[in-house]
């Protein structure tokens, strides 16, 4: 591809939205079964051909840059469960146009991995988080590893990772009791605590009967402060930046259901078995592993993000009341 394209961005959609920034999922498979993401039951998984390769999510990063990407973020399913991850967050750290690699994790496994993912050259990670009560822990992921999860967080601290975000799912009846503690955990701990609206995606043990949304989540917290809000930053995703006085740390909030933020979307999704999404909140997808397995071009595979890009709706269809859903699993999606 021409490489005089590198510092334009082709990838602006109908809305004059910019994309440029691409969140790979590298695996569907995860070590935890959280109520808002695994069914009941088995959950299928993807078979091991089916999953794109680290060369092939390095191919499309590279044909993606030359389109405009200039931010990747890793995630699952549970990155750190695929051999390899490590390896490959230092080979995109390497790539000179991107500006920012970041990755999402549950925490399981961070503690044994982070100084080696802090050596490949990622500062700023994510860790899904939705609850400081060991036993609620288990009871919301299935597994009792609130200990291992707590350890990776305190150590990433001291290794100097910045910023450690917090990513919590509230749910009414079964964390909101906890929404006060989280945002106390901003005040005594340089943290990002970003409160996530539940939205109702695949097949779930959580319905929209469980949601709190971002007026009720502010209206808690502001029982322990005043939330002066701080501004966004060039890397910032959706989530609405706030301070508690004298914290340390942040809170935020993440309201795709109570405050669309669909008019700033800068995203596209790659999932593990290789389609491309241009919105989470929607089942539309266009595929890219057919061709990238069959001799496809480079400039073939860029007209694929193209076409993504330009069938990238004005915003979501989800409702509050549960009425319309997205039908595809959320660890097939990639968090």
């Amino acid at each position: 591809m021409d490489s005089r394209k590198t510092d334009a961005c082709e990838l602006v959609d109908t809305e004059k939205r910019h994309l440029n920034y691409l969140r790979i999922s590298i695996t569907d498979r995860c070590n935890l079964r959280c109520l808002y993401c695994a069914p009941e039951g088995r959950i299928p998984k993807l078979a091991h051909d089916d999953i794109l390769s680290y060369e092939e999510i390095l191919r499309l990063v590279k044909i993606g840059i030359q389109l405009g990407i200039r931010k990747v973020r890793i995630t699952g399913g549970e990155p750190l469960v695929r051999k390899g991850a490590v390896e490959l967050l230092a080979r995109l750290t390497r790539i000179r146009k991107l500006k920012d690699v970041s990755l999402t994790t549950n925490g399981v496994l961070l503690a044994p991995y982070a100084q080696r993912i802090f050596d490949a050259g990622i500062r700023r990670i994510n860790i899904s988080l939705d609850s400081l009560n060991p036993k609620k822990y288990a009871q919301i992921t299935g597994y009792d590893l609130f200990g291992k999860v707590w350890a990776g967080i305190q150590l990433s601290r001291e290794i100097g990772f910045t910023p450690i975000k917090i990513n919590v799912v509230a749910m009414r009846g079964i964390n909101d009791d906890e929404i006060v503690d989280f945002g106390r955990l901003s005040l005594d701990h340089p943290f990002h605590v970003r409160f996530i609206e539940y939205m109702p995606i695949g097949n779930s043990r959580t319905r929209s009967r469980d949601q709190i949304l971002t007026p009720e989540i502010k209206e808690m917290i502001t029982t322990i402060g005043k939330l002066t809000p701080v501004g966004n930053s060039q890397n910032d995703g959706p989530a609405r930046r706030y301070r508690l006085a004298g914290a340390q740390g942040e809170v935020g909030f993440i309201s795709a259901l109570s405050h669309h933020f669909c008019n700033r979307c800068n995203r596209l999704r790659l999932t593990a078995d290789g389609k491309l999404r241009a919105c989470l909140l929607s089942d539309h997808h266009v595929t890219l592993k057919e061709l990238l397995r069959n001799g496809g071009s480079d400039e073939q595979l860029a007209e694929i993000f193209r076409l993504s890009v330009r069938q990238k709706a004005a915003k979501h269809q989800l409702c509050l009341n549960g009425s319309t859903t997205v039908r595809d699993q959320m660890q097939g999606i990639g968090g």
